[in-house]
């Protein structure tokens, strides 16, 4: 376990991207709409090698049953199982739309089934999801098959329907084991559901099952969540991904239900992160960056030993960086040099369908500085290690020259231990894995030109 100190904790706890993409999507804009999506598509499909390259796919179920107060997804609150009924049935639009412009069968290795609540859905609403989607593209065997589950909505029996359509990956949302902050939040989970459910899913077989926790929240103190932390590592999922919260009342209307003066000061925070630093290394996790942990047998560190590592909307991911295609409203999408997001309500989501159109409402084409600055900060984030020569051979570019101010602000950073600049090549120290988020800002345009940044999640 490297030395982290208290310095530099406090020091880094600042907002900053979390760099799923780079330009982030607070840089989509509505001139880019669903012709240009199409193009996009169409391109893709018309390029051998482009369309010989597996597919991601993310979908959005926005449904909840109630709503927890710290959550800033886009969500439904509501116990009218029909609304998925009428949901479902445009998906099937969207996805026929989506494969008229890429083609029926295209190959997909990674598939993410998001929310919202996924497990909202009943099995036959399940079941009908997973086979439009196998009518129109080509699951390959042994890609990552993955799916959010609230563990109050699920049980045995719907974990062996899980695995029967085929997900091998779980992510458990927990949060906090403590019954006071459960509360503050609205969620109460007892831990021996989630502990009854993580068996359940070894015995399925699942390959991996990861724990979301958040520390910040309402009620929380050091001593609290280093319980939960013990409960962590003694259901030993094989990923925890330790969130930190984030309160933005302003901009998310249901953390306004949170009393600010129950929340945690700085110091109790830092103090939080600590302490789960230290129980998760000492249980034997590996540190894979960025919030996540994995058990050294897992995909997600294996493919960090071996250099394998990527980032995509839906965070690290062991698959080879590739196009990915958002279903649902508000999904987000990747395809060739653009990014784009379907649009954020039900309602506009529903009228674009109804019109025969893409929801595509906003989104991005990338210019040739976009694309050089997403692969140095994509080797920052998955590697550690960006290396000079690959990065002009790739760009044409003098690397030294290109990145002349970012190479000096990185100095800052080297005094303080957390990178090493070498004469062909900027690597992450051990140290600096902790604070990766603020390593790749460093190659951010558009964050040093904007001093906005309170929109973002604090960096620890």
């Amino acid at each position: 376990m490297p030395a982290v100190s208290p310095d530099l904790l406090r020091r880094f706890d600042v907002p900053g991207p979390r760099y799923t993409s780079y330009p982030t999507a607070d840089r989509f804009v509505e001139a880019f709409g669903q012709e240009d999506y199409v193009l996009a598509l169409e391109q893709r499909r018309s390029c051998a090698m482009a369309k010989a390259q597996p597919l991601s796919l993310y979908v959005h179920i926005p449904f909840c049953e109630s709503l927890c107060y710290y959550c800033a997804c886009n969500k439904i609150i509501t116990r009218h199982p029909e609304r998925a009924t009428v949901y479902l049935r445009y998906l099937a639009r969207e996805i026929a739309l989506q494969t008229t412009h890429c083609g029926v069968g295209q190959v997909v290795s990674q598939l993410h089934l998001g929310g919202g609540t996924p497990t909202f859905l009943a099995d036959a609403g399940l079941r009908e999801l997973m086979a439009m989607l196998q009518r129109s593209f080509a699951l390959a065997p042994g890609g990552e098959y993955s799916i959010e589950v609230d563990p109050r909505t699920v049980d045995a029996d719907r974990l062996a329907c899980l695995a029967e359509l085929g997900f091998n990956r779980l992510s458990l949302g927990v949060q906090d084991f403590d019954a006071g902050v459960q509360k503050a939040v609205h969620r109460a989970q007892p831990a021996e559901q989630v502990f009854a459910l993580l068996q359940a899913a070894r015995a399925q077989g699942f390959d991996s099952v990861n724990i979301d926790l958040i520390y910040g929240l309402p009620r929380q103190t050091p001593e609290s969540f280093e319980r939960t932390l013990a409960q962590t590592v003694q259901l030993r999922p094989e990923r925890i991904a330790l969130y930190a919260y984030a309160h933005l009342p302003e901009r998310f209307k249901p953390q306004r239900r949170i009393v600010s003066a129950e929340l945690p000061a700085a110091a109790a925070k830092l103090e939080m992160l600590a302490r789960a630093l230290d129980a998760f290394i000492a249980a034997g996790y590996v540190y894979v960056g960025m919030d996540h942990f994995a058990l050294p047998s897992d995909a997600l560190a294996v493919a960090k030993r071996q250099g394998r590592l990527h980032r995509n909307f839906q965070g690290y991911s062991t698959q080879p960086d590739c196009d990915l295609i958002g279903l649902g409203v508000s999904a987000i999408g990747r395809v060739g040099a653009s990014y784009s997001q379907n649009a954020k309500t039900l309602d506009e989501y529903y009228d674009f369908l109804d019109q025969g159109r893409l929801p595509v409402v906003r989104g991005l084409a990338l210019t040739r500085d976009d694309l050089v600055r997403r692969a140095a900060i994509m080797a920052i984030m998955c590697q550690g290690e960006l290396l000079f020569e690959p990065m002009e051979q790739a760009w044409l570019i003098d690397f030294r020259q290109y990145f002349a101010v970012e190479l000096a602000q990185l100095e800052n950073l080297a005094e303080q231990g957390l990178v090493r600049i070498g004469p062909e090549s900027v690597t992450v120290s051990a140290t600096g894995w902790f604070f990766v988020r603020g390593i790749a800002m460093v190659f951010d345009r558009y964050l040093q030109a904007d001093r906005n940044r309170a929109r973002f999640s604090r960096i620890i």
